[in-house]
């Protein structure tokens, strides 16, 4: 473009007319003669002069060039070039601002894409299953901790891994097919305690025993005692680790107990609970049959079930307190032969000890009595002694026997033993049986409408 066509003055001497002075160098004129956006409004071929009448824009302020005009300082208007011309009508730090946030406005949309690019990259990575689930290809959870598998010695798993290889399932085939119970190691030559009723119908086929290692080994039954509801088998060629028996005495109600066994055939079960209470009369079996079992009972809330007779029941120092022997059903009847809601019950290991050592030594066990028949028909307080012969023949006394010696006579009902209230004729048995043979208790009784105590020594029988 010439600088003709620019406007400028000539050069060549002369004054310039009026219509050779250049566009930005006229007066203002009224600012509302041609609207400042008309300069722009439309593309100019530079190769064309503006007519020399056009009245270039400028702002009513006189002396300020309009925008997209030039001056002695300021580069000359190209038309070509409008990034200097902005459409809202801003100065130049106007437009700088609008740069600077043009730049942060491209640096977020390109953080919004590279994440856009990201997830739809994982998304790519990602296979829809069948069920609308989402697999990851290389997906990991992290590697996981250091194996440990040891724990406190006085823990219930402490305890359980000292206590589980002594503890036995114990198979019986009956005429009735096969039954299952448990038991536990009291001697390291082969002698292993269990229920007397879980092996009580074993037939000619005999007894087998497995072992925590998964042996298995035929057993005999040493000796049974169905007053306490324990027996005694022997197993041979077999190196054993015993049970270390401790003082039921010294059990509190509170103490935290652990039953193992095999309940409903599941070897190897280990449940925990407390001591829920002392001193429970339990009656098992068919009460006053020839094979009930009267026992002074720990009652615990660990989980007993079918299978678990003749289980241990230790403490948490791996002693055995208890032999499993019953549990309460919801209608309020002792069977081994129910599920467990939380009520079970042990025969006392110190009553189990005296039992035991008498099956191994001789075969047989020795229970106390007190020599008279009970009156199952009384319902009121306390045990009445019979006043006439039993159904069976025995008469109300024992001719010579403890409480004829005693001076009890027919009809007395005796209310407490040393001290300790009996509801019934189940409880008093159960206060005798809790005793051993020779041992001196104090009977209270009611005769006539008074209350007299008589100091009984305790006979011994057989069963």
């Amino acid at each position: 473009m010439s600088d003709e066509d620019r406007g400028e003055p000539r050069t060549g001497g002369g004054e310039p007319n009026a219509d050779d002075t250049p566009w930005w160098s006229r007066p203002a004129g009224d600012a509302w003669d041609t609207p400042a956006y008309a300069a722009v409004s439309g593309p100019q071929s530079p190769a064309q002069p503006a007519p020399a009448d056009e009245t270039r824009p400028v702002f009513a302020t006189g002396g300020a060039p309009a925008y997209g005009s030039t001056s002695p300082w300021d580069p000359p208007f190209d038309p070509q070039h409008t990034s200097r011309i902005d459409t809202v009508g801003r100065d130049s730090a106007d437009r700088r601002r609008v740069g600077l946030a043009g730049l942060l406005a491209l640096a977020v949309l390109v953080a919004l894409l590279a994440g856009g690019l990201g997830g739809a990259g994982g998304y790519l990575l990602a296979r829809h299953n069948a069920d609308d689930g989402v697999t990851v290809k290389g997906a990991s959870l992290g590697a996981e901790p250091a194996r440990s598998v040891q724990r406190p010695a006085d823990s219930v798993a402490g305890v359980a891994a000292r206590v589980l290889p002594s503890v036995v399932q114990i198979k019986v085939v009956t005429s009735n097919g096969a039954a299952t119970g448990s038991g536990f190691v009291v001697d390291a030559s082969g002698f292993i305690v269990t229920n007397n009723h879980v092996v009580a119908d074993a037939d000619s086929s005999g007894v087998t025993v497995s072992f925590a290692d998964g042996t298995k080994v035929k057993a005999r039954i040493v000796g049974t005692s169905p007053s306490y509801d324990l027996a005694v088998l022997k197993v041979a060629g077999k190196k054993l680790t015993p049970l270390p028996l401790g003082n039921s005495d010294s059990v509190v109600v509170g103490d935290p107990v652990i039953a193992i066994g095999s309940p409903l055939g599941l070897s190897g079960t280990v449940t925990s609970g407390i001591v829920s209470a002392k001193d429970r009369p339990v009656t098992a079996g068919d009460s006053g049959g020839s094979d009930s079992s009267y026992i002074n009972a720990v009652q615990t809330d660990a989980a007993i079930n079918p299978g678990n007779s003749g289980g241990p029941l230790v403490n948490l120092s791996g002693e055995v307190v208890g032999v499993n022997s019953a549990i309460a059903t919801v209608g309020g009847s002792i069977t081994g032969q129910s599920g467990n809601i939380g009520v079970g019950f042990a025969i006392p290991i110190n009553q189990a000890r005296r039992t035991v050592e008498q099956l191994i030594r001789t075969g047989q066990a020795q229970h106390p009595i007190i020599g008279a028949s009970l009156d199952g028909s009384y319902d009121g307080e306390g045990a009445r002694i019979a006043t006439d012969s039993s159904a069976g023949g025995n008469p109300p006394l024992v001719a010579g026997g403890p409480a004829d010696k005693a001076g009890l006579q027919p009809g007395d009902v005796v209310v407490a033993v040393d001290g300790k209230p009996v509801a019934d004729a189940s409880e008093l048995i159960v206060a005798i049986r809790a005793r051993a043979p020779g041992d001196t208790v104090a009977l209270t009784v009611q005769r006539a409408g008074h209350s007299r105590t008589f100091q009984v020594t305790l006979g011994s029988s057989k069963g």
